[in-house]
């Protein structure tokens, strides 16, 4: 991990490494998780559910190419406290994936059904658990709703340009000129050495990294359909980029409660992404984790422990 004073020029907010959990502290009792689906819209869409209805609700929003799958970590670590909420946008997961002719795949229609959704499920107030294509998802309902964000936890999910490193030119490039770069971008992000990469990244223990993570999403990306669906949301990719100062201006009005917990090992989303938050949020606390873009793959107890001390301070839990 980087030293705390190379940090400080890139963040004012404390970045340190995670602290085992007192070895003598009792592990919380997992709770059942329920595998639902709920239409919106005219679709079915998936979503996994654990802990209290009563409890502080956490509305947990994946990443690429993943799942609300990707949570089960903390669904069972967080649920004897939390009530925890996963969906699979549409075109992921469980959901239904109508063909990119029928269905327009953007970032704000993705947004506009997980929010029908947060309706559909009756919540009203939440803190946003992001990770990847979450945080733009998630900011898009931060926006439209601030009073209902009670907190803010992001994990490796980019506002910043600060967080986006060099596997990110053809990628631009494809945004500029999509027929010219439709081939390297598939490349680039859909194969399945990419597939790996982006769990992998560039720890120094791969041996830790089942790979049923990217042989499972890929099997996804390999369905019918999915090439142009994903694509698609690609494209759109680009509005993102253009709707950070939006995203920052936002952190900066309302200062909710953020926790970073950042894989330093991720080989897309940079370290200087983590620290750029404390820019706009002055009480961010942030954590670089030894784990890559999905930290739960790597270091999911430690992960968990830094959200529950972080949601017990700032929701106080059930």
């Amino acid at each position: 991990m980087r030293s705390l004073a190379a940090l400080r020029p890139l963040a004012l907010a404390a970045v340190v490494a995670f602290a085992p959990p007192d070895a003598g502290h009792a592990a919380p009792a997992p709770q059942p998780t329920a595998y639902r689906s709920v239409t919106v819209d005219g679709l079915s869409i998936f979503y996994r559910e654990a802990g209290p209805r009563d409890a502080p609700t956490l509305l947990l929003l994946h990443g690429f190419p993943s799942s609300s799958r990707m949570w089960e970590p903390l669904l069972s670590r967080l649920s004897d406290r939390y009530h925890l909420v996963a969906p699979d946008y549409p075109g992921f997961g469980h959901s239904d994936a109508p063909e990119s002719e029928r269905f327009a795949y953007t970032f704000d229609h993705l947004a506009e059904i997980t929010d029908r959704l947060t309706q559909a499920l009756g919540l009203a107030r939440y803190a946003l658990v992001v990770q990847d294509y979450g945080g733009p998802v998630g900011f898009r309902l931060a926006l439209a709703h601030p009073e209902r964000v009670t907190a803010l936890v992001v994990q490796n999910a980019v506002a910043h340009e600060d967080g986006l490193g060099p596997l990110w030119e053809p990628r631009r490039a494809y945004w500029a000129d999509r027929s010219a770069h439709e081939a390297a971008l598939r490349e680039n992000l859909l194969s399945l050495a990419a597939t790996r990469q982006r769990h992998v990244g560039t720890s120094p223990h791969p041996e830790r990294y089942d790979p049923d993570l990217w042989t499972d999403e890929f099997a996804h990306l390999s369905r019918p359909g999915q090439m142009p669906i994903q694509s698609d949301l690609f494209y759109d990719y680009r509005t993102n980029v253009a709707s950070y100062p939006r995203w920052q201006a936002w952190l900066r009005e309302w200062q909710p409660p953020t926790l970073v917990v950042w894989g330093r090992y991720d080989p897309s989303f940079a370290v200087a992404g983590a620290a750029a938050y404390a820019r706009d949020v002055a009480a961010a606390e942030i954590h670089l984790v030894e784990a890559g873009h999905f930290a739960l793959d790597e270091a999911p107890d430690q992960v968990a422990t830094l959200m529950r001390g972080f949601l017990d301070r700032t929701l106080g839990g059930r």
